[in-house]
């Protein structure tokens, strides 16, 4: 069960980190800056697991 929670922990991290980079990539190029909030939705699937889960939100923009 530690491998396991290793590992999704890891996968979890790389989602962060690279979930973020890419929202302010695309704040940045769409001049986003002081126009409210940008909406948001991350899609997590599995094929194995047969695993649908959807998160949907808003960022306050700077």
């Amino acid at each position: 069960m530690d491998q396991f929670n290793i590992s999704m922990r890891k996968f979890l991290k790389e989602v962060g980190v690279t979930s973020q980079q890419a929202i302010e990539d695309a704040v940045r190029e769409h001049n986003l800056a002081g126009k409210g909030k940008l909406k948001v939705k991350m899609l997590l699937t599995s094929e194995t697991a047969d695993l649908n889960h959807v998160v949907e939100g808003e960022i306050e923009l700077p």
